[in-house]
């Protein structure tokens, strides 16, 4: 019963198409008809019949267009071989001149021009044959261009389509590679620390397995999605602390300044993380007392700023931005596909009073704008 009132419907709204497109050609047909007749209305002649005569001509051209395309569509000469086309239009389009000046008779008969006298026998042929067969001929050619021109835009633009489906799904497959990149290089990282205290501290290393697999948990939770709401972000990020405080203890410190009104804003998976990381392991680790890590967030109507700072040992004299590590070159690489016309961008820099600040700039995008 389904497929009964799915097919109805298909073709119920293949009838309304037919008719709309049916509507559209007539009035076209219209309008050229009342173009043409201008000049004979100037002329002083009778408006009316002049008015209908044209009309009467112009839509037997549209009666004609679907049995024209319809030849042409069966014609089994390649699209490319334009002389052989032409040559092969011309001879179709002699005949196709000679119907066309009966069914223009006909409608003329119709509209209240012309006898039905005149419009059987020959007399429509000889008028045909007499003055009107180039310009009708020309005619008939520009229908045929006409209707070739609309064949090259919608191949154009299917074409175009295709090539822009295909760029996306490169798109999706590079930033699927670098999610990918980054889910191994913290899970090695993580395992590494748990590794360092499962010998001297068994306790220690058992709650950070704990706090591990509830980041591996979060992290299939996320799945494929590129983009996340800043609060998975933080949850994510939260357990990732809490292995490292277990492995630090109180020579980490870690603020977190995020306005609750920008939890539901999108930004990339996996962002948060590596950029913490990359504090904690080359500004603090190297630095005797530890120190403090800086999460902030500030959000307006156009951009998100996220900002990680630390108080560590710093950039060194001899730091260049192209010797960023994988964590950051991912995330940057990342964030330059996720938005690839708009103004993002992450920069690192030193922070004022020591340190390292990394920002991110990222256009503000909701989570129920973007349906999740």
């Amino acid at each position: 019963m389904h497929q009964i009132l799915n097919q109805a419907r298909r073709t119920e709204n293949s009838l309304y198409t037919k008719l709309r497109l049916s509507l559209i050609a007539l009035l076209a047909w219209t309008v050229v008809g009342v173009v043409f007749a201008v000049p004979r209305l100037a002329s002083n002649a009778a408006w009316w019949p002049a008015l209908r005569t044209s009309l009467a001509d112009w839509w037997a051209w549209g009666l004609l267009v679907p049995a024209i395309v319809a030849v042409d569509r069966r014609l089994p000469i390649a699209v490319n071989k334009l002389g052989m086309r032409l040559a092969t239009h011309i001879a179709i389009g002699i005949p196709t001149v000679l119907v066309y000046s009966y069914i223009a008779a006909l409608l003329q008969v119709i509209v209240g021009v012309m006898a039905w006298s005149g419009a059987i026998g020959p007399g429509p042929l000889r008028e045909a044959l007499k003055g009107g067969l180039l310009w009708n001929l020309l005619v008939y050619l520009l229908v045929i261009g006409g209707w070739q021109a609309v064949q090259y835009s919608q191949h154009y633009l299917a074409s175009q389509l295709r090539l822009e489906r295909l760029e996306r799904n490169f798109s999706e497959a590079r930033l699927n590679v670098l999610r990918m990149q980054l889910d191994p290089h913290f899970l090695f990282n993580a395992l590494n620390t748990i590794s360092s205290l499962v010998g001297s501290q068994p306790k220690l290393a058992r709650g950070m397995i704990e706090q591990l697999g509830d980041l591996l948990r979060l992290s299939l939770e996320s799945g494929r999605r590129q983009q996340v709401r800043l609060s998975e972000e933080l949850e994510f990020l939260g357990h990732y602390l809490a292995i490292q405080k277990t492995r630090f203890g109180d020579t980490l410190h870690v603020v977190i300044d995020v306005a609750a009104s920008a939890h539901d804003i999108l930004v990339p998976s996996l962002i948060l993380q590596p950029l913490v990381e990359n504090s904690v392991r080359h500004g603090l680790s190297p630095r005797p007392g530890g120190g403090t890590v800086w999460v902030r967030a500030i959000a307006n109507n156009a951009m998100l700023c996220i900002l990680v700072e630390d108080d560590g040992v710093g950039l060194g004299d001899d730091w260049a931005d192209d010797r960023v590590g994988l964590g950051l070159g991912v995330t940057r690489e990342r964030i330059a596909m996720l938005h690839p016309e708009q103004e993002a961008s992450l920069r690192i820099g030193p922070r004022e009073g020591g340190g390292t600040c990394v920002r991110v700039s990222i256009p503000t995008r909701t989570a129920e704008a973007h349906g999740q």
